[in-house]
């Protein structure tokens, strides 16, 4: 079920979309990844669809990637005796540790570490940012403050602090249980929200064990001024544009989604762009013209994914939503002005063997009629470096791991085939390759692939090898020395 496009897409699972049926027509629609929302959901709920997953995975004969996103410290007011109250701009406005309900001069905030970092002049936005109070005056167990911008605050709004970086842990008590619960459930992905530093990655990744790549969502502005660090560690990346808008002012974030994509693609990690992509499609199956753009922008900046959020999970038109995602794609695919813009932002090619060789097989693709550069790829790097380059043909993801072949469903124009255990001459490779091509529909008889391998087979990161190859084996065991 090869794509005709390179970006991937993410399909977010919900109330709209947890049957067979609708799962099923996701992926048909265009859907390559589907992201499990741990903030919502039994884990009954999540194992149901993760079966549901991997039946249609069955089914269409081609991998599926499943991504759990961790909810992460949610930071929220405590309750009002009234259920709200309307805060007035210039109004004192006191957060602490009381447990008594709140009213309109102070709530509880029932998280001391917050108390413990702050200082005078530090803000807090509550309600998404509809809400800023600036903090006057500050202590172990309370803050007074000050209304900068009033509006209504209710029971258990969401509270950032975007000045501080909060001596909190990535993974709460809730993420850590549902972490180990996904990754015994086997899904590919993990996502950590509200990533502060490399650490929170580290503490991901041991507890993980192995079981799942780790992708850090960037949402917080600690974690932009620590990206370098926070990119070093992970697997991939999400620009997680919901929290980001409100802890930086919006216009700071169309450059940091480029500087990060960039970054990402500079490092050879999958990046996602998230949040907000089609939200009016969750009541309407036409989107606005903005949405359209936004979706492009991503494609052009060479996003390797893009994702639905609210659309998929509990929008009224999740599979149009995805077929509007899929046409966006292919639209802008084809235009010139993508590869040149792709093509421009290119990184000068690394020094070691393996960049070479993949940076040659894209070169090679573009100068000659090669029809698909195939890798054989175990771990699931000769492949990364392979998109890294953005190359005009398909690229052929072959591995004998089943883990590898998902994860690498979040990789920008990497389609993932199975290969048999038994590969171990190049020759033998090659004669997988054309099959693989052929079956893929991305080459016939008469067209030539592009083979990169390593030599010893079945060895992480020993890729040394290319060859362009006939797609007629007669003429490949002929010529092939062996």
């Amino acid at each position: 079920m090869r794509r005709h496009r390179n970006v991937k897409i993410v399909a977010t699972l919900g109330p709209s979309s947890n049957d067979y049926e609708t799962i099923r027509a996701l992926a048909e629609a265009g859907a390559d990844v589907f992201r499990l929302n741990m903030s919502h959901g039994e884990h009954a709920d999540i194992a149901a669809r993760h079966e549901i997953i991997r039946k249609v995975e069955a089914e269409l004969g081609s991998p599926i990637a499943i991504l759990a996103d961790l909810q992460g410290p949610k930071l929220r007011v405590g309750t009002f005796a009234r259920g709200g109250e309307e805060l007035i701009e210039g109004a004192p406005f006191r957060l602490d540790l009381d447990k008594a309900e709140g009213d309109a001069t102070r709530v509880r905030l029932p998280h001391k570490e917050i108390f413990d970092a702050l200082e005078p002049g530090a803000t807090l936005l509550v309600n998404d940012g509809k809400i800023r109070l600036k903090v006057r005056d500050c202590g172990s167990d309370f803050a007074d403050c000050v209304v900068e911008v009033g509006g209504t605050i209710s029971n258990r709004k969401g509270v950032n602090v975007p000045d501080v970086v909060l001596p909190l842990a990535a993974l709460s008590q809730k993420d850590r249980r549902d972490l180990d619960f996904v990754c015994d459930l086997g899904v590919d992905w993990l996502a950590l929200s509200f990533v502060q530093r490399p650490a929170d990655v580290d503490e991901a990744r041991e507890l993980a064990a192995g079981r799942a790549a780790i992708l850090s969502k960037i949402e917080k502005p600690a974690a932009v001024r620590a990206f370098d660090d926070i990119l070093t560690v992970s697997d991939g990346i999400m620009v997680a544009r919901g929290d980001l808008g409100v802890e930086l002012p919006v216009q700071a974030v169309p450059p940091i989604q480029k500087q990060l994509v960039r970054k990402c693609r500079a490092a050879a990690k999958p990046v996602i762009v998230a949040t907000q992509m089609l939200e009016s499609m969750i009541e309407s199956p036409v989107p606005t013209r903005a949405e359209v753009s936004d979706v492009a922008t991503a494609i052009y900046e060479g996003a390797d994914a893009i994702m639905l959020s609210a659309e998929s999970a509990a929008g009224s038109y999740p599979i149009i939503a995805v077929q509007t995602m899929d046409n966006v794609a292919a639209e802008v695919e084809s235009d010139p002005t993508y590869r040149e813009i792709i093509e421009a932002s290119r990184n000068p090619p690394r020094m070691s063997v393996a960049d070479s060789i993949v940076s040659a097989a894209r070169e090679i693709a573009e100068t000659t009629h090669v029809k698909a550069i195939c890798c054989f790829s175990e771990s699931g790097t000769t492949a990364l470096l392979t998109a890294r380059e953005r190359p005009r043909v398909p690229i052929i993801a072959l591995t004998t791991k089943r883990n590898t072949a998902r994860r690498l469903c979040l990789t920008w124009g990497t389609n993932c085939v199975m290969t048999h255990d038994h590969i171990d001459r190049f020759k033998t490779a090659v004669v997988e390759a054309v099959r693989a091509a052929q079956a893929q529909l991305a080459a016939g008889a008469d067209d030539r692939i592009v083979v990169v391998a390593g030599v010893p087979f079945n060895t992480p990161g020993s890729t040394n090898i290319l060859r362009v190859a006939p797609c007629e084996e007669r003429l490949i065991f002929r010529q092939d020395p062996g």
